[in-house]
């Protein structure tokens, strides 16, 4: 399966890949392995030691915590922007909450070893783990934030915001369950606010199928917190003067298949 895929991906998709310097970037080129993300997947659970960090691709997984009532919400989103595994850089190695994949796709993954070897030279890998991480916390300040003081619909709208800028397309496979789940809300609230943005012309959803059509229309009814998102990952991460984008190596690696 991973070696009929390899084709059409490789590391620099991830834009935390990209922003590597050549030189460390073709070190662990070798060491990456490209996997694939079924929708479902747990990438680890709570508590458990993780073995692997995981770079996604065309994958969007989900950060949330699980109640004893068996609960749960979100608490942050990871794309390709970003890091699956932020506790073996900061000297933890389990965490009480879970990493589930929402959006199926594609991914890197690289074992522990190798990523402290690299973190612990204190160089740039080390620099650019540490930003990813404050901006990390950002997300999930502001989440905590919006669930709070947010209506439904402010919520949806940032939710759908920062999933289709992860995504090369505007289209979701998600149902309103699941983004109910992921919210922390009642699944009604979501089918009136997703029926009233549909009747709006901002997005069209059809049997797990939601696809953004005027982003422009979302930003205008979401919450300032998708923008103070966005603006601290920019900030920390994208090169000086790039709006909206990293730097990207101009040597691609080519990674080893399972």
């Amino acid at each position: 399966m991973v070696a009929s895929i390899s084709a059409r991906h490789n590391p620099n998709q991830n834009q935390l890949l990209a922003a590597l310097p050549a030189e460390l970037f073709a070190r662990i080129a070798p060491h990456l392995e490209l996997v694939s993300m079924p929708l479902g997947q747990v990438l680890y659970e709570s508590d458990i030691q993780l073995h692997h960090a995981y770079f996604p691709t065309t994958a969007i997984v989900s950060l949330h915590y699980v109640m004893e009532s068996g609960a749960s919400a979100e608490i942050a989103g990871v794309g390709n922007e970003g890091m699956v595994g932020i506790s073996l850089i900061l000297g933890g190695n389990t965490t009480p909450g879970m990493a589930t994949v929402q959006t199926a796709g594609c991914g890197y993954r690289l074992k522990q070893r190798l990523l402290m070897e690299e973190f612990n030279r204190a160089g740039p890998m080390m620099r650019l783990l540490l930003r990813y991480t404050q901006a990390l916390m950002t997300q999930m300040s502001q989440t905590a934030v919006c669930n709070r003081h947010h209506s439904i619909e402010q919520q949806l709208c940032r939710w759908l915001l920062l999933a289709v800028d992860r995504l090369p397309e505007h289209e979701l496979t998600m149902t309103q369950e699941l983004i109910a789940i992921m919210l922390g809300v009642r699944r009604e609230g979501i089918t009136e606010t997703a029926g009233n943005l549909q009747r709006a012309g901002l997005i069209s959803y059809r049997r797990g199928h939601i696809t953004v059509l005027d982003q422009s229309g979302l930003e205008s009814r979401a919450c300032e917190c998708y923008n103070v998102v966005k603006k601290e990952f920019q900030r920390l991460l994208c090169a000086e003067g790039a709006a909206n984008s990293f730097p990207v190596n101009s040597r691609i690696g080519v990674p080893r298949g399972e």
